[in-house]
This record gives structure tokens, C-alpha cells and sequence, in this order.
């Protein structure tokens, strides 16, 4: 059995069984163990250099089937995260502490986001895809005094958030909506803005922005490519009369990168 082979059936693995975890999902935390294992065995295998080749190789060959399982991957990959935090935020509430190795890998990541491009007090930041446990929010808050509003477009997900924020920070100046960009009152203000990896439709909704935002707004657009682009959805050419990019923060140990852009001027 060769390397791509063995490769291609480890994909295949991991489809299947993320989506029996995502047809498992009850409400409740019940399948939060195995669901854990799976993700930490899945960020392992996305960063371990030794599947680098057998990656290129099967990029190369790019058969009929091939696209389609990526997609699937990414999907159902996605889908399992957001229902880690609905675990994970679950336990929480159930006074059960709870830290995976995703998570650690995630939070080792928020302070260095926006490079350069200082969050302080007096910023307002935006977080696109803010999950059931809202993480990033929770960090800038804590770390700046900043204002952080985080959306996303599932239900669930808006009120679990909102009990986690109660419970570890309800002193904070953070406001989690289920709301589209062009709905939010505070849009011009936005200083800051980061896009979650597992977001499909970012870069359409960064092109929406442009319109929506002011001139000094910085974004910071989670990606992966590559090995990551399993895991996360890939970055995309941006309309040049509208963003620039002005950094990219490649982090091998991580298990997404980031891009940052600003507008160009109007």
C-alpha cells in the first residue's frame, strides 16, 4: 500500500467520522469525548509535516472524486467545531471545565491577530462567525477593554454564547448577535474585524464590507491553504480597487494562518 493511497484513506476515515458525529449531536454533551479525540487527531494530522507530500501528490493527481471529498472535509469539519463549542460551553454551564488541544492551539493565537494593528480601548471589533463559545471576544475584552460584537447566523449558537459571556464576563463590554454586517448599527464605527476559518462565504462578505465600512478598518481574515485548507476555508484574490494586502501571519504550529487587509482608498 503506498503513501498517497494510505493518505487518501485517512481522509476518507475522518469524513465518516465526522459525519456520524455531526448526525449525533442531541443538544446535550454526551459525545463530546469522542468528538474531542476526533479534532485533536484531525489538527495533529493537518500539521504534521510528514503528510506534506502525500498532499502535493494527491493535489497533482486531482481525480474526479477528489474535489468533492476536500469539500466535504471542510464541511463537515466545520460543522464539528461549531458543535465543539456547543460542548464545550455546555460543560461550562454545567460547571465542568474543559480545554482540548484545539482550543489551547486557537487561544495561543488571539493576542498576535491583528499584528501591528493595535486593539485598544477605544477600538470596536467585530468577529464574524462567533461560535458557541466565544473565545476571541472573551480574550480582547478582557486583554483591551475594547468593545468586541460577534455574530453568526446560528441560533444555538447566539444563546449559548450569550450564557458563556454571562458567566465569564458579563462585566465586559461584548454583544453577541444573530445578525447579518449591513445590520449592525455600530458597522462605520468598526475598527477591527476577524473572519473565523470555518466562515464559507468570507471573502463575499468582505467585498460586502467595503461599502458598509470606514476608511481605517482592519481585517483580519482566518485562513488555511494547503494541508489547512482540510480544516479551513483557503484565502482568495480580493478586488484590488477595494482591499489590500498588507500581511500575511504564517504559523506552522497553528492550525490556521491569517490574512490582513485594509482598504484602499475611496
Amino acid at each position: 500500500m503506498n503513501q498517497l493511497t494510505t493518505f487518501e484513506q485517512s481522509l476518507t476515515l475522518f469524513r465518516e467520522r465526522f459525519t456520524d458525529l455531526v448526525k449525533r449531536y442531541d443538544g446535550t454533551s454526551h459525545n463530546s469525548s469522542e468528538l474531542e479525540r476526533v479534532i485533536d487527531d484531525y489538527s495533529t494530522f493537518i500539521l504534521d509535516e510528514g503528510n506534506k507530500a502525500s498532499w502535493e501528490a494527491l493535489e497533482r493527481q486531482a481525480g474526479n472524486e477528489l474535489p468533492l471529498l476536500l469539500a466535504d472535509l471542510r464541511k463537515m469539519s466545520s460543522l464539528c467545531v461549531a458543535i465543539m463549542e456547543k460542548y464545550r460551553a455546555l460543560k461550562l454551564l454545567d460547571g465542568k471545565v474543559d480545554n482540548t488541544d484545539y482550543f489551547k492551539n486557537i487561544e495561543s493565537c488571539i493576542e498576535q491577530e491583528f499584528g501591528s494593528f493595535q486593539v485598544t480601548a477605544d477600538s470596536t471589533v467585530l468577529l464574524v462567525g462567533s461560535g458557541s463559545f466565544p473565545m476571541t471576544p472573551l480574550f480582547i475584552a478582557k486583554r483591551t477593554g475594547a468593545q468586541v460584537i460577534g455574530i453568526d447566523i446560528d441560533e444555538e449558537a447566539i444563546e449559548l454564547g450569550r450564557k458563556v459571556i454571562h458567566k465569564l464576563g458579563s462585566e465586559l463590554n461584548i454583544r453577541l448577535e444573530k445578525a447579518f454586517v449591513e445590520q449592525l448599527d455600530v458597522i462605520k464605527d468598526v475598527t477591527h474585524i476577524i473572519f473565523s476559518s470555518t466562515v464559507s462565504n468570507k471573502y463575499e462578505l468582505l467585498d460586502q464590507l467595503y461599502e458598509l465600512t470606514n476608511e481605517q478598518v482592519v481585517v483580519a481574515m482566518r485562513y488555511g491553504d494547503q494541508l489547512k485548507s482540510l480544516f479551513n476555508y483557503p484565502m482568495q484574490v480580493v478586488n484590488e480597487g477595494k482591499w489590500r494586502l498588507v500581511d500575511t501571519v504564517l504559523r506552522p504550529d497553528h492550525v490556521f494562518d491569517i490574512a490582513l487587509y485594509t482598504t484602499v482608498s475611496r
